[in-house]
């Protein structure tokens, strides 16, 4: 038992006897919310790169405890199954199946994938040709990788030795045969041994430089950890071939990715290495990144950047020197990186902050400048040397810009094609298709001719999302409409599959229609469905769902949406009630009234969801906005409490207006950044009979370096700190709070420490609170044990000190 089960364990024994029998083991809530639990989820699904099939990866429903509780290293803010060589908390499937897009005379629409019983897959991946599909399997010792042949179903482990899974993807295509792998080092050896006897003091210095850091979790903090971390880090590259040995290259290291260029004669490597930190995480540690060819022979070394322990805590504050390597999609073999002008300094006065540059092979000569931004580079759409889109945004005033840049030999001006705003959903153009193309990667569909592209989008508007599908003209931006979401179906454009968009396959969804696949024909309008799901908790199916919209007393527009369970019937009067909520900043109230979501989406709980407690007689008010708004040059945390306790009664007064709840019952959480809001909303207002608060960072000295949306440190907004954080004002609470924390929890600042003091200041101060302490879970819960048990806590919570009715002496 760990030192915070033991704290959590003694004071919540010593503040409630008589609830002794329910730390006796984990308790499951009520029906029929444990049946929905123990349902299958929907398959996950890929679509082909010659959009041919759709391969179907069936998931199970939540892990065991005892899956969630296997041997984990936190280390440098990775979290490491050393049984396997991979993550730990790895979300696995469970078997695969192949679907025919258009079907053909004697060929079955669908073919299973042979995987082993019990297998825990991986992510698939297919090759560039469609006639393969790569997935890892994963056994209690070891991660393989396995590949399928297409035509016959037929799945069996490659001739290679175990994967190392601990970093990022570990396999990637090279072409249809070959793949690219980190594997563990054949002579690896044994773990390092570990000695519980200190060897000396751990000894951190400053050299009087500001070098301020956010809150990062699972950091290296001895040298014992360097030891483990470097052991289960290390990987050699390896060539594995689908029918034939591997074959090892280069050295091993610490390598982060392992990219093969496009036509498949080089491998773009980012290793790590020490000298390591302990107070920041693997990216920031030193790395390399060179490239080399497929014997491993080191052909160019673009950059060997230091470690990174000093560095602005701005948003727009990014790594010196080149970043974001990678390969031209749309060219045999060109390296591409972003460079900071401003040193990665937002604070430096500069006209240009960042620039694109390109180095074809053989890597001989000096790189060539694509482009030079304003704001910092983010992301690059390739469609030849005539055309590549360059994105920039600038977080501080929430501006991006796209720009049509010419990236071969012949120079052009920039052109841009838009210029926006990152929070207004309503203006969001979309997002540019992209296609594989000639070389298997993927890149820009435009039409024969090359005039035209595509976007796709939410299609944020005042009536919800309606998603779209765009021809936009290159030359001049100019953007016409081919199909938009029709009523009553949420439906989006999962792939185009002709160069002009005649065809498209897209996933529709109803209020009680489960989300399905379909070929649709744009021209005729007519439809046909690819996928047949069923709906998973078909105990929702009458359950009805608003999206309403009100105003905040400043005349700020607000939403949310408004479920109500299956049966009910207004004439028998208001119902309990649970808001859940999760605020956000931002810089215009035009912005913040904006309408989120849909009311035509297919909502199921999954998890935790707080929407089980309609299947208890609760009416459930979801994500109503709590937007926190900073006009102009005004921070938008200096006035937080304020505009959150106004967010907070404008929607009290409207569902009560509605006749739907009673003023007296409603109680209100949320998760994370929301049980921080819900601690607030309890020690400032009283609008809520009790609270549920998950997860939570609850004292902002803890977080002294920034959070959320938050860029000042402590001591440039002392009073904002401390005037956000509930901690302060515990003793203000005099409503019930149940509070819940996974024991493992890694989000950045939301120690388990921090629900340990709020709960021993609000139990201190007189107060009535609950701490539920869940061993193994992480910031999201995922055992079936714990889901059942946070789902039964909040159930029995909620009808004491709301259905109930009961009430608590305030102070």
């Amino acid at each position: 038992m760990t030192r915070s089960l033991r704290l959590a364990a003694a004071v919540f024994l010593g503040a409630f006897p008589s609830l002794l029998p329910a730390q006796q083991g984990y308790r499951q809530p009520p029906a029929p919310i444990a049946d929905i639990l123990d349902a299958p989820q929907t398959p996950a699904v890929y679509v082909s790169p010659d959009r041919t099939w759709l391969l179907l990866a069936e998931r199970a429903s939540l892990p065991s405890i005892a899956e969630l509780s296997e041997p984990e290293l936190r280390l440098a803010g990775l979290r490491i199954n050393p049984r396997t060589g991979g993550r730990s908390r790895d979300v696995s499937g469970t078997g695969l199946r192949l679907r025919a897009i258009v079907e053909t005379k004697n060929a079955p629409r669908e073919r299973r994938i042979e995987t082993p019983p019990g297998a825990r897959i991986g992510v698939p991946l297919w090759a560039e040709d469609s006639k393969h599909v790569a997935f890892t399997v994963t056994s209690d010792s070891m991660i393989r990788l396995w590949v399928a042949d297409v035509a016959t179903g037929a799945a069996r482990p490659v001739d290679a030795p175990p994967l190392n899974a601990t970093i990022g993807t570990p396999c990637r295509w090279i072409d249809n045969a070959r793949l690219a792998c980190k594997v563990i080092p054949p002579d690896r050896g044994a773990e390092p041994a570990r000695s519980i006897t200190p060897t000396g003091p751990v000894v951190q210095e400053a050299a009087g430089r500001a070098a301020p850091n956010r809150t990062y979790q699972d950091l290296l903090e001895t040298p014992a950890d360097e030891r483990l971390f470097e052991h289960y880090a290390t990987s050699r590259v390896a060539i594995v071939s689908a029918d034939g040995p591997a074959r090892l290259v280069g050295d091993a290291g610490i390598h982060l990715a392992v990219a093969p260029s496009p036509d498949g004669r080089y491998l773009l490597v980012t290793t790590a290495h020490r000298p390591f930190s302990y107070v920041v995480p693997l990216g920031r540690f030193p790395q390399r990144i060179e490239v080399w060819e497929l014997d491993g022979g080191l052909v160019k070394r673009v950059t060997d950047r230091p470690l990174i322990e000093e560095m602005s805590i701005a948003f727009d504050a990014t790594v010196p020197g080149p970043r974001d390597a990678t390969w031209r999609e749309d060219a045999p073999a060109t390296l591409v990186w972003t460079e900071a002008l401003d040193n990665g300094d937002p604070a430096r006065a500069a006209e240009r902050r960042d620039r694109l540059v390109a180095l074809a092979a053989p890597f001989t000569g000096e790189p060539r400048t694509l482009f030079e931004a304003g704001y910092r580079i983010n992301d690059i759409v390739w469609a030849g040397d005539a055309l590549a889109l360059t994105f920039e945004g600038w977080w501080k005033s929430r501006r991006e810009r796209v720009w049509a840049i010419t990236p071969g030999p012949a120079t052009a001006r920039p052109r841009q094609l838009f210029d926006l705003s990152s929070e207004d959903r309503y203006g969001d153009p979309g997002r540019f298709v992209t296609v594989p193309g000639p070389l298997g990667t993927p890149v820009l569909l435009t039409t024969r001719d090359g005039k035209f592209a595509y976007l796709t989008g939410d299609g944020a508007s005042p009536e919800g999302d309606r998603p779209f599908l765009d021809r936009i003209e290159l030359a001049t931006g100019k953007t016409t409409r081919l199909w938009r979401s029709q009523a009553p179906h949420y439906e989006f454009v999962v792939t185009v599959l002709d160069p002009d968009a005649r065809r498209v396959i897209t996933r529709r969804e109803g209020v009680n229609e489960a989300p399905n696949y379909f070929l649709r024909d744009l021209r005729s309008g007519r439809s046909t469905a690819l996928t047949e799901f069923k709906d998973p908790a078909p105990q929702f199916a009458g359950m009805t769902r608003e999206l309403i919209k009100y105003k905040r007393a400043d005349g700020v527009d607000l939403s949310a949406t408004l479920y109500l369970p299956a049966g009910y019937d207004r004439a028998r009067g208001p119902l309990p009630f649970l808001f859940w909520a999760y605020p956000q900043e931002f810089k215009t109230a035009a912005a913040a009234a904006q309408v989120r979501g849909s009311p035509y989406r297919f909502v199921r709980p999954q998890g935790a969801s707080h929407l089980f407690l309609l299947t208890q007689g609760y009416g459930v008010l979801d994500d109503p906005a709590m937007p926190i708004v900073g006009e102009g040059s005004a921070e938008p945390n200096d006035s937080y409490i304020e505009q959150l306790v106004a967010g907070a009664q404008a929607a009290v007064d409207e569902v009560v207006r509605r006749g739907v709840a009673d003023r007296e019952r409603i109680a209100v959480g949320g998760h994370s950044y929301g049980a921080f809001m819900t601690a607030n909303l309890l020690a400032h207002s009283d609008l809520f009979r009790t609270g549920i608060a998950r997860s939570g960072a609850y004292n902002r000295t803890l977080t002294p370096f920034g959070f959320q949306a938050e860029e000042r440190d402590f001591w440039k907004a002392q009073d904002t700190y401390m005037k956000m954080s509930p901690f302060t004002f515990a003793h203000r609470i005099n409503e019930p709070v149940l509070m819940i924390h996974g024991e493992a929890d890694n989000n950045s600042g939301t120690f388990p420490v921090q629900s340990e003091r709020m709960f021993a200041a609000i139990k201190g101060n007189g107060g009535v609170v609950r701490y539920v302490l869940l061993p193994s879970e992480a910031h999201g819960y995922r055992a079936r044990e714990s889901v059942g048990h946070v789902l039964w806590e909040m159930v029995e919570w909620l009808d004491r000190y709301v259905k109930e009715g009961k009430k608590t002496a305030t102070r």
